[in-house]
């Protein structure tokens, strides 16, 4: 798959773009998460990236950009002294807002925090749709303070994920919209390190979604256990580059 841009927007209406394309996907992007959906696949995924987080942030303070409407922003908070959230889509950010969440409209290219504010920033399913994607990565380490971490997910082509984007057909997120409306970005793990700016080094990775070729085998009950049991186990192994997300940890120096 190749790696660069599937589309070249103009900054401003890349932004613009995006924001609606999340305003509108609000009204349906819990409709399988948080227990709704009986295969448990949004919920797999979202357990492994909260357990490595918590890994790096336990008592810490942490922000999460591109929070979305507060799913795993609402789970952070349980163990960090404080967790703040920022998401370009208003759309999204109402619904964290009801949850009592601490959350800001911003755009993840231009953080609207001082320097050196948390010890960890957080950003999952957020940084591939970001046109920026160098300049978005260098916002959350300038937020870190020296010594913390920063997370960044990446979608991987060299995955069987990244294989089931590339050659099916896009899912919908409403009645008019399909998934590829949105501005999407694959980068392997090996070709990661172009993206981090000076003065970060690699502290560790994960992968997720390694051996489930797609979310829909997790609706056969005994294929879903098996997969549960697999994807645990080898999110931290070896095999964690072939994760369809790679999650890597950054140490600001």
């Amino acid at each position: 798959m190749n790696e660069a841009p599937r589309e070249s927007l103009p900054h401003d209406d890349h932004l613009q773009a995006t924001r609606a394309y999340y305003d509108e996907f609000a009204a349906r992007y819990e409709d399988r998460r948080d227990g709704r959906d009986t295969s448990g696949y949004h919920d797999l995924v979202d357990d492994l990236e909260i357990d490595f987080l918590r890994r790096f942030g336990e008592g810490r303070d942490v922000l999460e950009v591109g929070c979305g409407t507060g799913l795993l922003l609402r789970r952070i908070a349980d163990f960090t002294r404080t967790a703040r959230g920022v998401d370009l889509s208003p759309g999204m950010l109402e619904k964290a807002r009801a949850r009592g969440l601490d959350v800001t409209v911003g755009s993840a290219t231009d953080l609207p925090f001082p320097d050196a504010s948390f010890d960890v920033a957080c950003a999952f399913k957020v940084l591939p749709h970001v046109r920026e994607l160098e300049r978005a990565i260098a916002e959350m380490v300038r937020v870190v303070r020296p010594g913390g971490t920063i997370l960044a997910e990446l979608y991987n082509p060299v995955s069987l994920r990244g294989l089931v984007k590339r050659f099916l057909p896009a899912g919908a997120i409403s009645a008019r919209t399909k998934e590829d409306a949105v501005y999407t970005r694959f980068v392997s793990p090996w070709g990661a390190h172009r993206l981090f700016p000076a003065g970060v080094r690699v502290r560790a990775s994960r992968g997720v979604r390694i051996v489930t070729p797609a979310a829909a085998m997790m609706r056969v009950p005994l294929v879903r256990g098996a997969l549960v049991q697999a994807e645990r186990a080898l999110c931290d192994s070896p095999l964690r580059h072939l994760g369809g997300f790679w999650i890597v940890a950054l140490e600001k120096l």
